[in-house]
């Protein structure tokens, strides 16, 4: 199978295959020609992958298991754990917010100062909040991609006005302005595609949250 195929088979995008690759959790044959064959131990394989990592599993866990160096069992009594840690963390999180609730607070009368404070104790004792900083990385990668994508179709756009006002100068036969118009109308659609595909790497792409593991 091509890696298109994997990709629609499995669910996982070509990025993270090849990702998966690097990372030494698939070992893929070529053809004579040099390009991948992947066959069904290959799709077992990243399904199994796809399973471990909705689970929250590390990739160097899964790759000490596929080593033979860790057992699945092991794996998944240390995330049983670490989903305990982070229940008791949202507790502590939750009884910060209700003590904000039942403190009858509006935005003139919250004291930002006191709170974050407050948070920063908590913080020492083990309480996790919410990242900022990965939120805001997130969101400045899809502002920029679709800042990128957004000029290339106003480009496009604005040619394609500038050929139909050509032609309506100095008119063309039909079937030239079609190819003429075709040509940036595609691009846009590419771009358009590409941005949308970006977009769902951001959000959920493997090699962007790699660096947490």
């Amino acid at each position: 199978m091509k890696i298109k195929q994997v990709e629609e088979l499995v669910g996982i995008t070509k990025k993270n295959i090849r990702f998966y690759e690097d990372q030494g959790l698939l070992e893929v044959k070529r053809a004579e020609n040099g390009y991948r064959e992947y066959g069904l131990n290959d799709v077992k394989r990243l399904q199994e992958i796809r399973l471990l990592r909705k689970l929250a599993i590390p990739i160097e866990d899964m790759r000490q298991m596929y080593a033979g160096q860790k057992s699945l069992r092991s794996c998944l009594e240390y995330q049983v754990e670490e989903m305990e840690r982070q229940k008791k963390n949202l507790v502590q999180v939750q009884a910060f917010c209700e003590g904000l609730l039942n403190a009858d607070l509006s935005l003139e009368t919250l004291d930002a100062t006191q709170c974050l404070e407050q948070m920063e104790r908590l913080e020492k004792e083990g309480t996790n909040f919410m990242d900022v900083r990965k939120t805001d990385v997130h969101k400045k990668k899809i502002m920029g991609a679709a800042l990128g994508g957004g000029i290339m179709v106003i480009f496009m756009a604005a040619m394609i006005g500038i050929m139909i006002w050509g032609c309506m100068e100095d008119p063309v036969p039909i079937g030239f302005m079609l190819f003429m118009i075709g040509i940036p109308a595609a691009v846009i659609i590419g771009v358009i595609a590409a941005l949308i595909g970006r977009v769902k790497e951001i959000k959920g792409g493997e090699e962007d949250e790699a660096s947490k593991y």
